[in-house]
């Protein structure tokens, strides 16, 4: 039997809370739709709040491949999730880019 990682149904930190089984994130009481992939994203980010989480981890958990190569799908879903989420998402505060390392999310 092979056993899945199960996310919490509902994360709250600072201001934001997820709910991952309706993908909709609240967000200083303003309700922000998730696609099902920003919402994985979303969570992983927001159990590791204020960690590296690396590329390779973002792209196992959620597109459950462990192939980086030159797909740019983890950044356009990161540009996806700033543009939703940050003030402005051109000068991000809450994901931060780790260069070599991965994603931040901070609060």
């Amino acid at each position: 039997m092979i056993h899945q990682k199960t996310i919490e149904d509902v994360l709250n930190i600072k201001g934001m809370s997820l709910d991952v089984s309706k993908a909709n994130l609240k967000k200083n009481g303003y309700d922000i739709h998730l696609t099902p992939k920003e919402t994985r994203l979303m969570a992983l980010l927001m159990e590791n709040v204020g960690k590296v989480v690396s590329r390779n981890q973002l792209m196992q958990e959620v597109w459950e491949t462990e192939y980086i190569g030159d797909t740019r799908t983890l950044d356009v879903h990161i540009c996806w999730l700033r543009q939703k989420i940050e003030d402005n998402p051109r000068i991000p505060e809450f994901i931060l880019t780790r260069r070599g390392q991965g994603y931040e999310l901070r609060i």
